[in-house]
């Protein structure tokens, strides 16, 4: 049995506590997780099926090899491809009844002759994929093929931003407009939890079903999900004036005991925490010393030299040291964090 350097344990009944979260939101109200990018990283096709031994029936992807990664022939469950048809051959959609999000007239144009159930994107201000709503033909709205209407908020981490009521008015006047029996969407996880007027028939939670929240309201109301730990594969006394690491950034002030840590940027440990970072152990704070390399770090344990040992493991994220700390240490946000963990971290579902 291979034993693996770098650890993602993933807590998949604080992940349910989320989703039920975002379910408890409102009466029949429609959760629907988006699981692209390998489901931010945790493994789509096992995070697909926790979903569904709970209930859930609607799913979001990015792309159409996404979709029919995790498909896989199963009866009843709607799967949504954000990106739209792009270039694809028609028949994968229909032979694998799944839904592509129309994003241009252009791709309306090409599926009006067909029969295929589709979502249809409504550009009402972030400027990104979609139809834009002042360019909307109106009769558009009458074709039976249309499953689904939904929008994206810009601004939606910020509460009090103009700009989430300008884009939720914008899209209830294409709710007036369309005059049927469909599905409306507009909120991801921060737009869940601005009021109550912006969750229609369907929310599509991502990073906040993986216990991100950008630092925003969500944080009050979601658990953590994941730990990273990375093994120590060495440790090393070093005397003083001992170089650390690649281009000499770390210099020894006195003697010191090390730790080389078996995971690093290709593991989605990145290079801007070089002698800034820190890593967990019990309650003990250690620093990450010299640069990152693609395949390991350096952290300093000369107070820890008596209790660590190689073969032990460090926590990069846990609990206590969540996501989003991290991101911030990063300068980044928790959705880029998650999905750069990289494919050589053993993911442990709980």
């Amino acid at each position: 049995m291979i034993k693996h350097s770098a650890l993602l344990k993933i807590n998949t009944k604080n992940i349910i506590n989320n989703y039920n979260f975002f379910r408890k939101l409102k009466k029949k109200l429609i959760v629907a997780p988006t699981i692209k990018a390998n489901a931010y990283g945790l493994g789509d096709q096992r995070i697909y099926e926790l979903f569904l031994n709970h209930g859930c029936k609607h799913f979001f992807v990015a792309t159409l090899d996404e979709a029919l990664n995790i498909k896989r022939n199963k009866k009843g469950t709607n799967i949504y491809v954000l990106n739209g048809i792009e270039d694809y051959d028609l028949k994968y959609f229909i032979n694998n009844k799944i839904i592509p999000i129309v994003n241009s007239i252009e791709e309306l144009n090409i599926i009006k002759s067909t029969k295929i159930k589709f979502g249809l994107h409504i550009d009402t201000g972030i400027n990104r994929l979609g139809i834009d709503y002042k360019n909307l033909p109106d009769s558009v709205l009458k074709n039976n093929n249309i499953i689904l209407i939904l929008s994206h908020l810009s601004s939606a981490d910020e509460k009090n931003n103009n700009y989430n009521d300008v884009q939720r008015i914008r899209f209830s006047n294409i709710i007036r407009k369309t005059k049927r029996d469909i599905i409306f969407s507009l909120s991801n996880s921060n737009g869940s939890i601005l009021n109550n007027t912006f969750l229609h028939d369907m929310v599509r939670p991502g990073i906040g079903l993986y216990g991100g929240n950008n630092k925003s309201r969500l944080q009050k109301f979601i658990k953590p999900v994941i730990e990273l730990k990375g093994k120590i594969i060495q440790i090393k006394k070093l005397e003083k004036n001992q170089f650390v690491g690649y281009n000499q950034t770390h210099k020894t002030k006195s003697t010191k005991f090390i730790a080389i840590i078996g995971m690093g940027y290709a593991d989605g440990i990145p290079r801007n925490l070089s002698n800034k970072g820190y890593v967990y152990f019990k309650n003990f704070k250690l620093k990450i010393i010299g640069r990152i390399s693609m395949d390991s770090f350096t952290i300093d344990i000369t107070k820890q030299r008596n209790i660590l040992k190689t073969g032990m493991f460090v926590e990069i994220i846990n609990y206590k040291y969540g996501i989003e700390e991290f991101a911030n240490k990063c300068g980044t946000i928790s959705n880029e964090v998650l999905t750069s963990i990289g494919s050589r971290v053993k993911r442990i579902y709980e």
